[in-house]
């Protein structure tokens, strides 16, 4: 607590005392939610009965009317990266139309005009990022959060600090904690030399409570095949695919996360789902628990009915997470994002790539940083990357290696 919350604290303790002694109401303000909550003296002793009285009967007043639209909020999303709620951090989605590959994995096509290591022009409809001759991200830190990497299309190369290195894509995920701090690389191999090399992620970050912020560093795969998907048709016939990967749905479990994960805490509720609607269909997005964050970005289509309102393409709703609520795609079909959560609800301190709960945690892990580089580099390059007819693996810190099935 800083000086100024220290003063704010004594400040309203002073008043709730004055207020008691003088038998007055309370409202407190709690110091993690900021629910307001009343509080009152005792009740005086009962006096005794004052002789019966004609007395007018108040009204009953009337029931308040269930509430019925799931929709809290809406707003617009205007670029990178989508606004998110507690327990999220930032939500990206990249999609890159590259071109053919050249030797190197990289595009085989001019750079020429494109600001290399911070290229996100997103010229001829694609951008390098901070890569230099392969378009991605080179070795750099986290600490203190999650990474889960959606690879819809295309190729991600991971290298750490543990030694662990991946080539994953085509619908698999990539569930890291950074914990106590990790350094790695994702770089978008183009291993097509003949035709274009389409790119489509998500990348969500996912906050870690202040229990398992320094956690050992750790990262599982998720493969496409092991990851649930659900299709439904409805009555005329359309369908709406749903792919889980965070949350059950229908009793089907996806592989676990992390183990420090949040999403490993059966109250967090997390789900992260993507949901394709045919057009014009409908599917009814089940309840949840109340309380839980639950938004929807839907980023693809022209139209999209939830419950009673329609939204364009490009919007984020908020939901209410307790009750059900029905989607209906417009004349185009329609692609969905769900992130759903119980927030942690804690102080969040943020730097680039450290999250932490204060400030000097944060300056902190750059000390750590700068003096041990969270267990050094161990690759020959910032922006390793692995051979063009490699197929999809991991292999862990352990030694272990691991294929999709």
């Amino acid at each position: 607590m800083d000086g100024t919350d220290r003063r704010q604290f004594l400040r309203r303790v002073a008043v709730a005392a004055s207020a008691l002694s003088t038998g007055g109401l309370v409202a407190c303000r709690d110091e993690v939610t900021g629910a307001a909550q009343a509080s009152a003296p005792p009740a005086p002793p009962e006096a005794s009965a004052p002789p019966a009285s004609p007395v007018t009967p108040t009204p009953t007043p009337p029931a308040e009317a269930p509430v019925t639209d799931s929709i809290l909020d809406t707003e617009a999303l205007r670029g990178m990266p989508w606004p998110t709620p507690d327990p999220f951090l930032f939500c990206v989605h990249h999609v890159d139309g590259y071109p053919a590959g050249d030797d190197a994995q990289g595009p085989a096509a001019s750079l020429s005009g494109r600001q290399i290591g911070q290229d996100f022009s997103g010229r001829d409809g694609w951008s390098m990022y901070h890569g230099q001759r392969v378009p991605g991200f080179p070795r750099h830190p986290h600490r203190g959060f999650e990474t889960v990497t959606v690879a819809r299309r295309g190729f991600i190369d991971h290298s750490d600090s543990m030694g662990a290195t991946a080539r994953y894509g085509g619908g698999d995920t990539q569930w890291m904690t950074a914990g106590a701090g990790i350094v790695h690389a994702e770089m978008f191999p183009l291993r097509d030399r003949e035709q274009p090399n389409p790119v489509e992620l998500f990348q969500i970050w996912l906050n870690l409570p202040q229990a398992r912020k320094m956690v050992r560093p750790y990262f599982t795969m998720l493969w496409s095949g092991d990851i649930p998907t659900h299709r439904f048709l409805d009555a005329a016939g359309r369908a709406t695919t749903v792919t889980t990967v965070a949350g059950a749905l229908e009793g089907r479990l996806p592989p676990s996360p992390p183990p420090d994960s949040w999403g490993s805490n059966p109250e967090a509720e997390l789900a992260i789902w993507t949901l394709e609607l045919d057009a014009g269909a409908s599917w009814t997005l089940p309840a949840a628990s109340p309380g839980l964050s639950r938004w929807l970005y839907f980023y693809g289509g022209d139209s999209l009915q939830v419950g009673a309102r329609t939204l364009d393409a490009g919007t984020r709703a908020a939901l209410r997470s307790e009750l059900a609520t029905t989607l209906t795609a417009g004349a185009r079909p329609a692609s969905v994002l769900l992130l759903q959560g119980r927030p942690i609800g804690e102080p969040v301190a943020q730097y680039g790539p450290f999250v932490m709960n204060s400030q000097s945690e944060i300056q902190q892990a750059f000390a750590d940083y700068r003096s041990t580089g969270f267990g050094g580099w161990p690759w020959p390059a910032d922006d390793p990357v692995h051979a063009r007819e490699q197929g999809r693996f991991a292999l862990h810190p352990d030694g272990r290696r691991d294929v999709p099935g």
